[in-house]
């Protein structure tokens, strides 16, 4: 009876509902003001410029790729007043489209268990799942990746768009010209979406602005949250002279101050390209050794996307939300018999949202005064991110040929026998 339950596309898709309804009254009236970027910050940036002319983005240089525009004007579809509901509304609408080619519309009983599982992390992460710009990232990139194996023209557009709001999905772009053979109408495709996206910018008038987020992020220093930034949290508890936290007023955040902070900083880059070279080295040696792209793409993304979090010197909650997408696909694909089980990361990245939701919204000022319990739970969820980063590297590099391979290094098999992710 219990199983028969749990298999039920209708009772995981009430879950879904009542899990978005929970987090949304959490982000309207709980504590630790979660949805304040939506409805402090984008509501501002929307009144400026629909009141004065001030658009971000395109009279002025902005963090964000200038498609993030599109999502945070139609927060104001319904005016100022209704910003913040409507802003849930719209992603309560994007994750169900997600999760209905998650779940087949129903008819897929075989991704129920991922889909159980994406409800359950929802639920874990917490108010932050829908409080910010990466909350229209995450289900667009869900959708595409799930169809990219067989829709890929479809998915990438998808898949650039979401580039196009948040540089992230750029890790799963990545993966999917490295693994899949589909790689060169990914290529293009991506290529000829992001040519249209920067034409309209400049009819728009952006100009120069159209790629200022890539330099408005450089002079940041060490987010508190970021895995770099706990060694130096821990030096404050402990006393350590001319190091403390503090507030950048200009990137609205807050940072880590000590010595050899800069120093860190200004290699958090360089550490990154390295670690995004060693992964890419070793998925390009399991393909040439004839491993199944299909079975390489899961955790390759994994590898890619949990790297951008790991050497990131922001390191902010919502950017654990990005681990979703691979950890869907994985199992997925894993459910669709092809590549390993996704079992151990699932429950890796489970404990990590749990661990991120203890620190924000409920226990963030606590952070910020070195709150050693909270300190503590930071460290052990910074560490889980190494660790899985690990996990990822070491599935790379254990993928195997799923048969005979040409010469190419593609498998040898019939077209019928092909990966179908979109189910």
């Amino acid at each position: 009876m219990a199983s028969a339950v749990a298999h039920s596309p209708l009772v995981v898709w009430v879950a879904f509902l009542l899990v978005h309804l929970w987090l949304g009254w959490l982000n309207l009236y709980g504590p630790g003001l979660p949805l304040g970027d939506v409805s402090i910050v984008y509501r501002f940036w929307m009144e400026q410029g629909f009141g004065a002319g001030q658009w971000v983005g395109i009279e002025t240089a902005w963090v964000y790729p200038i498609v993030a525009l599109v999502p945070l004007t139609a927060a104001a579809v319904f005016g100022f007043d209704l910003y913040s509901s409507t802003w849930l509304s719209m992603i309560l609408l994007l994750d169900a489209i997600a999760f209905g080619v998650l779940t087949g519309w129903g008819r897929s009983r075989a991704r129920i268990g991922a889909a159980w599982w994406w409800v359950a992390f929802l639920a874990v992460l917490g108010p932050i799942a829908l409080a910010r710009l990466d909350s229209v990232s995450v289900p667009l990139s869900i959708i595409a990746v799930l169809l990219i194996a067989t829709r890929p023209r479809v998915a990438t557009v998808v898949l650039t768009v979401a580039m196009w709001i948040k540089v992230w999905p750029a890790a799963l772009a990545a993966a999917a010209v490295i693994a899949l053979k589909q790689r060169l109408v990914v290529g293009v495709v991506a290529l000829a979406t992001s040519a249209v996206i920067i034409v309209g910018a400049v009819i728009l008038g952006a100009g120069k602005n159209i790629f200022s987020f890539i330099f408005e992020q450089t002079g940041r220093s060490l987010q508190v949250e970021s895995p770099i930034a706990t060694l130096w949290l821990w030096r404050a508890f402990t006393g350590a002279p001319a190091t403390f936290v503090y507030y950048d007023k200009q990137i609205l955040t807050y940072q880590v101050h000590g010595p050899g902070v800069d120093a860190a900083s200004a290699l958090m880059n360089p550490l990154l390209a390295i670690s995004v070279a060693v992964i890419v080295f070793f998925a390009v040696r399991s393909i040439r050794s004839g491993a199944s792209g299909e079975t390489l793409f899961p955790p390759l993304s994994l590898a890619l996307v949990v790297a951008l979090i790991a050497f990131n010197k922001v390191g902010s909650p919502q950017y654990i939300a990005w681990i979703a997408v691979p950890v869907v696909l994985g199992l997925a694909t894993h459910a669709a018999g092809v590549g390993a089980s996704f079992r151990v990361p699932a429950l890796m990245t489970l404990l990590m949202a749990v661990l991120t939701q203890f620190i924000y919204p409920y226990n963030y000022s606590s952070l910020l005064g070195l709150d050693p319990l909270v300190l503590t739970a930071l460290t052990v969820r910074n560490l889980l991110e190494f660790a899985l980063l690990g996990w990822a590297v070491i599935a790379i590099r254990a993928t195997r040929p799923a048969g005979p391979v040409d010469r190419d290094g593609n498998p040898v098999r019939d077209r019928g026998a092909d990966l179908e992710l979109a189910g």
